[in-house]
Parts: C-alpha cells; sequence; structure tokens
C-alpha cells in the first residue's frame, strides 16, 4: 500500500463494462510527512474520499482483489481514508 492525497475528480463517460458506475480520483504519493512526490495517477475510489483527503491505496494485482474490482481492468485504487498517521512516536498527520 501506498499513502496518496487526492487531488481532482476525472469523469470518464466511455470506459470498460467492468467499471462502469466506479468513482475516478486524481491521487499523487506522499512521502509518509505528507510531502507530495510523484506523477498524477487515476484509482477506483472503494471508500468514498474526496479532494484533499489523505488515503492509502493498493496497486497491481492487489488492485484487482476487491469484491468491486475482481478480474477489472484497474491498476489503483482507494482503499481507507487517514484519519491519524502516527511515525515513530509522532504525530505526523491528523484530520481536522
Amino acid at each position: 500500500m501506498r499513502i496518496a492525497r487526492v487531488i481532482g475528480e476525472t469523469i470518464a463517460t466511455i470506459k470498460s463494462d467492468r467499471v462502469h458506475g466506479t468513482k475516478l480520483l486524481i491521487l499523487r504519493q506522499t512521502t509518509h510527512t505528507g510531502e507530495v512526490i510523484g506523477k498524477p495517477y487515476v484509482a477506483v475510489d472503494l471508500v468514498d474520499a474526496g479532494v484533499g483527503d489523505l488515503v492509502l491505496t493498493g496497486h497491481g494485482s492487489a488492485a484487482r482483489q476487491t469484491h468491486l474490482t475482481k478480474e477489472c481492468p484497474v491498476d489503483a485504487v482507494i482503499a481507507a481514508v487517514v484519519d491519524h498517521l502516527e511515525v515513530d512516536g509522532e504525530v505526523v498527520f491528523r484530520t481536522q
């Protein structure tokens, strides 16, 4: 799993029937301290995340192991919204 920040939404009116009805969000990976790194990518939202949320994502074959994405052409899913992140005993993120 990776930590990422939701930076936007995308809508695809023409897409595979296997992912019809899913919400697609644009993410950027972050470090454990919340610093944004890497290029933007799209993930299927399984947990109703929103723009600005810090989330945990699954990638590759792991992204296709949920009840909603089994055997679907997806490479990334949002599996959780982070409420609190503690690293080496220090709270580095907490929702307001």
